[in-house]
């Protein structure tokens, strides 16, 4: 196994591993390097969905999304189906979020792998969480430290009524009511503070005014997706892109129209309740 700097933000690419066939020793190899470096990228791989699933639950229990937004591989509910295609466009992704933030045990993981891709489009964005925390003033940070965000599933209902997509239409009754996390958070198994606040999910601080609250949110997004706190990942078949739902948030590049076909599958690893 090899590893390669792929930029300055974030993340690694694993070389010379087959995600179908890892030992034991591979797999604590593998979630040493995702602790340390938050995204892990693997270049030609052939994964089946039950592989995937496998692979998916190093990082921790793979359950199916809570509210079934996207189609799913049959007989694999865990292994969402992104895809854009002729007369069915995907769902848009084309914000700046954490996956299902608004959970009381949001996902630890995500891992996507790509199976067409359009030539040249359809990239995903990351930024640093970590980074972005450190990046605050010792003033701004004793600010946040205490505070907690309100995330709520809502913007995934009016997506799935606004947009003529694959998105499954969402009865209002599915959404939970909102979920408080803190702003700073310390995930598991790591010894690093991260923002955790997304502009998608987050919809206020708990106990104050919106006006505050959303000043601070605002400033917290602007920090944290600086040019030099991304990595913009260029997809190719066969990838497979593995990032820490809790220190980074991403954005789904949509430079590509209804008759560029593109697909991939998603799973999620389960997470622990923020602290």
């Amino acid at each position: 196994m090899k590893i390669k700097c792929i930029n300055g933000a974030l993340g690694i690419e694993v070389c010379d591993v087959d995600l179908n066939n890892i030992s034991n020793q591979t797999s604590e190899d593998l979630l040493d390097l995702y602790n340390k470096h938050l995204v892990l990228m693997f270049r030609d791989q052939n994964l089946s969905p039950a592989a995937q699933i496998a692979f998916s639950e190093l990082f921790g229990q793979v359950n199916p999304h809570p509210l079934r937004t996207r189609p799913s591989v049959d007989g694999f509910p865990q292994v969402l189906i992104l895809e854009n295609q002729p007369g069915r466009p995907g769902a848009p992704n084309d914000y700046w979020h954490s996956d299902i933030s608004h959970a009381k045990k949001p996902p630890s993981a995500t891992v996507l792998h790509s199976l067409t891709i359009p030539e040249g489009r359809g990239d995903t964005m990351l930024c640093n969480m970590v980074r972005a925390y450190e990046n605050l003033s010792t003033y701004v940070r004793e600010i946040i430290q205490e505070l907690k965000a309100l995330h709520s599933g809502m913007a995934t209902l009016e997506r799935s009524v606004r947009s003529a997509s694959d998105a499954r239409p969402i009865d209002p009754s599915e959404i939970k009511p909102p979920q408080a996390h803190p702003i700073v958070r310390k995930p598991k198994g790591t010894n690093q503070s991260a923002i955790y606040v997304n502009p998608h999910f987050t919809i206020g601080v708990e106990h104050l005014e919106v006006e505050e609250g959303n000043w601070i949110l605002n400033n917290l997004y602007k920090i944290a997706t600086q040019p030099e706190n991304i990595y913009r990942h260029q997809w190719c078949v066969g990838d497979v892109l593995v990032w820490d739902n809790r220190r980074t948030m991403h954005y789904a590049v949509r430079d590509y129209t209804e008759d560029m076909p593109r697909k991939l599958h998603r799973c999620t690893a389960s997470g622990e309740i923020p602290i």
